[in-house]
């Protein structure tokens, strides 16, 4: 049996260096308090360069739940992280989403609120969360974890279940678990997939018409017209 490497790592840093070994393929994120450690870390990573992922800094919050919604279309493991106010202005992105049956995954490290709230650990989105947060009729797997490790494990799982789903998953971690640090063995490299095994898990992905291959469209929006 191989020796784990154990390692000394903030949970915000966990989350970034799971999302590296679980095969995600985009990062899209903007900087809040007190979660920026995971933009940070994935783009000091350089994950670019050695492992062809995406790493992008958007200009809004808005902005990257909408590079998350396209990258899953296409059947790519996309995430985005934020905290409250900023998840709070996600929200339209997660109902289109689920609405569009498009899988993703939001990391949530809270902070206090209401409005634009303290930068003091909370969990105060416990119902926003669960309760889907956006209009409509839906609502996103979460998973809460608990420790630091619980934040590097739960990535890949996210992923698994959101595209078992295909539908939005969410972290719903703290600014303590995401400040604090903890020893944690992470997860094994995963390889990214190939484009061939994005279309055989994926049929359902938006990724242009090949020989063979129907076209599909993905919509929030789905209308059987009945002629009378």
């Amino acid at each position: 049996m191989a020796e784990q490497e154990i390692v000394l790592m903030k949970g915000n840093e966990a989350i970034a260096h799971a999302a590296i070994r679980c095969g995600c393929d985009g990062y899209f994120g903007y900087p809040i308090t007190p979660q920026s450690e995971v933009l940070e870390t994935l783009a000091f990573a350089n994950a670019w360069d050695t492992i062809g992922r995406v790493v992008l800094q958007a200009e809004s919050e808005v902005a990257d739940i909408n590079m998350v919604y396209r990258a899953g279309a296409a059947g790519k493991r996309s995430m985005t992280s934020s905290s409250s106010p900023g998840v709070a202005l996600m929200q339209e992105g997660f109902a289109y989403m689920a609405g569009a049956e498009i899988p993703g995954l939001i990391v949530n490290v809270q902070r206090g609120g209401p409005g634009l709230s303290t930068i003091q650990p909370s969990q105060s989105d416990y119902f926003q969360a669960t309760r889907g947060g956006g209009n409509g009729d839906y609502n996103v797997i979460v998973l809460a974890p608990a420790s630091v490790q619980e934040m590097a494990d739960f990535v890949g799982l996210a992923f698994e279940l959101s595209f078992k789903y295909r539908n939005p998953a969410m972290i719903l971690s703290d600014g303590v678990i995401g400040q604090m640090m903890e020893k944690l063995v992470l997860p094994p490299f995963k390889p990214r997939r190939t484009e061939e095994e994005i279309r055989q898990e994926c049929p359902w992905a938006a990724m242009g018409r090949s020989k063979g291959r129907k076209p599909n469209v993905l919509t929030s929006l789905d209308l059987d017209c009945v002629s009378m």
